[in-house]
């Protein structure tokens, strides 16, 4: 998914209802909270793991253009956010994530709030994702793998609108880090693995829901029109698009349209059911497999249908 994708949050309707005066401090309020974990074992397992969602979540909001995680200007945001820069998550200790503890980074994952205390208002939080799952980013994170090596080169401050800071000391909160432990799916429940793909870590819903505003993180089932699209989006040239439908109603829904192997090639290659390209800002998901994207499809089956026509 692009960065207007990965940021995915609910405030993006209330900021555009407001004016876009800016500043130039980029501070948030600051939080705090216990410890969450202990140090992450880095075995070649856990590394591989990590750097296949890292491949689908981390790299295209941080990766420059040597596939280094040194953070890039995310065009594609609206303006009316300000400035924004997605930073350093290299290894380097000074400008990078190389002075975080495995705490600090899981805390973030789960909730957005950084070592500091201050909340990252526009960095996704993952608050289904299992435990060994945002413990394997970690390990990728902390691994040899060339784009995470420490690197030097750091992005410009991100200067957020004066709607966002005015947001963020009233309506912007970290998520709660989850009370009870978060466990994998049962790998052979294909229905089960597909919900925890689409809901629990690419985040599907977020653009395939009514609109952000409406999202519930914590229970993506509650979103406003789940699954049954209809969300603005900015596509190609910052031109509006609106998210397709992807639950099975015959008429606005995709269940005349896409069989299994169909919508496999969709999100894999980004390709149609027609043979067109899927248009921005819906990317391929080449680190998934063939039985991971079937696994999607089959979730979305048992979803309730919603008749919603696609606005262009």
């Amino acid at each position: 998914m692009n960065s207007l994708v990965k940021i995915g949050l609910p405030f993006i309707t209330l900021v555009s209802a407001l004016t876009g005066f800016t500043d130039r401090s980029d501070t948030l309020p600051l939080r705090s909270g216990p410890p969450v974990g202990p140090t992450v074992d880095r075995t070649s397992a856990r590394v591989a793991r990590g750097e296949k969602i890292a491949q689908l979540l981390c790299l295209p909001c941080h990766a420059d253009n040597d596939n280094r995680l040194t953070g890039r200007r995310m065009t594609d945001v609206p303006k009316l956010f300000g400035k924004i820069y997605s930073t350093n998550i290299t290894q380097d200790s000074t400008v990078g994530i190389g002075h975080w503890t495995d705490d600090n980074l899981l805390r973030f994952l789960r909730t957005g709030t950084r070592p500091d205390g201050s909340l990252a208002p526009a960095m996704p939080r993952y608050p289904l994702m299992a435990d060994d799952d945002l413990r394997s980013i970690v390990a990728y994170l902390r691994s040899g793998a060339y784009p995470v090596q420490a690197a030097t080169i750091e992005a410009p401050p991100t200067r957020y609108s004066l709607p966002v800071k005015l947001l963020a000391k009233s309506v912007f909160k970290p998520l709660p880090y989850p009370a009870l432990p978060i466990a994998l799916p049962d790998t052979t429940n294909e229905v089960a693995l597909g919900r925890y793909l689409a809901d629990g870590v690419i985040g599907c819903y977020g653009c395939h829901s009514a609109d952000f505003k409406g999202l519930d993180p914590t229970h993506p089932e509650r979103s406003k029109g789940y699954y049954g699209g209809g969300n603005r989006l900015l596509g190609e040239g910052g031109k509006p698009i609106f998210s397709a439908n992807l639950t099975f109603d015959d008429k606005t829904g995709i269940g005349q349209t896409y069989t299994r192997e169909t919508f496999i090639r969709a999100v894999r290659l980004g390709v149609k059911h027609d043979g067109s390209p899927l248009r921005a800002p819906m990317p391929p998901h080449l680190a998934l497999t063939a039985r991971e994207a079937g696994a999607i499809y089959a979730y979305l089956k048992t979803i309730p249908k919603l008749r919603r026509a696609a606005r262009r």
